[in-house]
Formats: structure tokens, sequence, C-alpha cells
């Protein structure tokens, strides 16, 4: 993913960049075995750094068409992109603090700053999923369509009519007065996510999730 973000930037051909999943699902979030069986820290260059810090640091239009359930991760690189596009059964969660764990990717800055204070307390807070047409009502996604991929096709094909220097431009104009507060905010989630990722509270958690999913 990483990759493909980078290749998108540097070559001039590329003027947006539609994302979306496959399946039955958007994002699944972070594997829970890597955590447990890794070390513990995504500071520095984990592959979980370098994909948030592309995201929150890429030039050009970025529009993700959801489908199915997107958790973590998946929820909080949204927060990143121009435009998004869901459909009607897509579900989105920050199963953070059900996790033992805390947000990332600049969502406890990010999503607040969004969809408001108290709804994004519920959001984090209860780790409970919610549809797209709440999502939508909330300002989370732009459009509820049938068909999300067709529909982030259309609106990707008419930004690329656009001249793509104004168009970088006026998304630089837009994230430049908070640029600077994301990447701290990144920085502080990514050393308190390490820290938690090494406790006992989440790691017993990770388990008792594992062992439930063997278990059916």
């Amino acid at each position: 993913f990483s990759d493909a973000l980078e290749e998108s930037v540097k070559d001039d051909a590329i003027s947006v960049v539609v994302v979306t999943g496959s399946g039955d699902s958007f994002c699944a979030g972070n594997d829970l075995k890597d955590f447990l069986g890794g070390p513990g820290d995504i500071t520095g260059q984990s592959p979980q750094a370098r994909l948030i810090n592309n995201l929150a640091t890429f030039p050009k239009p970025l529009i993700a068409a959801v489908d199915g359930i997107t958790v973590g991760i998946g929820v909080t690189m949204l927060l990143h992109c121009d435009i998004v596009t869901a459909s009607e059964s897509a579900k989105f969660s920050f199963p953070f603090a059900s996790l033992g764990l805390v947000p990332e990717a600049g969502s406890s800055l990010l999503l607040p700053r969004l969809v408001g204070h108290h709804r994004a307390a519920e959001l984090f807070l209860t780790g409970e999923a919610i549809d797209a047409t709440f999502a939508a009502e909330i300002g989370l996604i732009n459009y509820v369509a049938a068909d999300p991929y067709e529909k982030a096709r259309e609106i990707a094909l008419k930004i690329a009519k656009q001249p793509p220097q104004a168009i970088i431009n006026t998304k630089a104009l837009m994230k430049a007065n908070i640029h600077d507060s994301v990447a701290a905010v990144m920085k502080a989630e990514f050393e308190i996510f390490s820290l938690a990722l090494q406790s006992e509270e989440s790691r017993r958690i990770f388990e008792q999730f594992l062992n439930r999913k063997r278990d059916k």
C-alpha cells in the first residue's frame, strides 16, 4: 500500500487515487497475531508508521470506496482521504480502547475536529460499530451509494479533468493550518500505542479475542 502511494506521488500521469477493498470488507485492521508476536513498537520505520505518514502527507486527491466492514486503521485512514463513498452495508468501528489500545493515525485530533467531541468520544470509548447512514450524517463519509467504487470513480474522473497543480495546491492549502498539529499528535499516538501494545491489559485482550475466533 505504501509503495503504491509513493509511486503515485512520483507519477505525473496519476492525478487522483481511489482506494478500495476486496471481498466482504474494506479493511479488517491490524493483525492481532502480528501485534502479539512483534516487537510491540510501531514508531520509527514500522510498516504502520510508514503507511500512516504516507496517508497524512499524500499531496494528490485521495478517495476511498468502502464496502463491508472497516475497522481500526481502515477507519482512521478515511480521515486522511479527501472524499469517501460507502455502500449501504458498510460498517465502521474504532475498537482501540476495547483492545486496550489508543487511537492512531492522528484520529484523536482529526475525528473530534470532523464530527465534534461528543460523537468522537462515543465512537472511541464504546468501540461500537456505526452504519453508513449514520457515518454520512456525522460527516465521516460523503456518500452512501449502491456501488461505492463506481461513485468514487465518477468523482475521480471529474477531478482528473481539473488542472492538476491547482488541485494539489488547493489540497495543500486546506491542510496547511493543521499539518504540524497532526504530525505532533501522530507522534504522541505512536508512542502511547506502542506502550499499550506491551501492556498486560492489551495482550490479555488479544489472546481472548484470538481464542474466541479459534473456538468458532
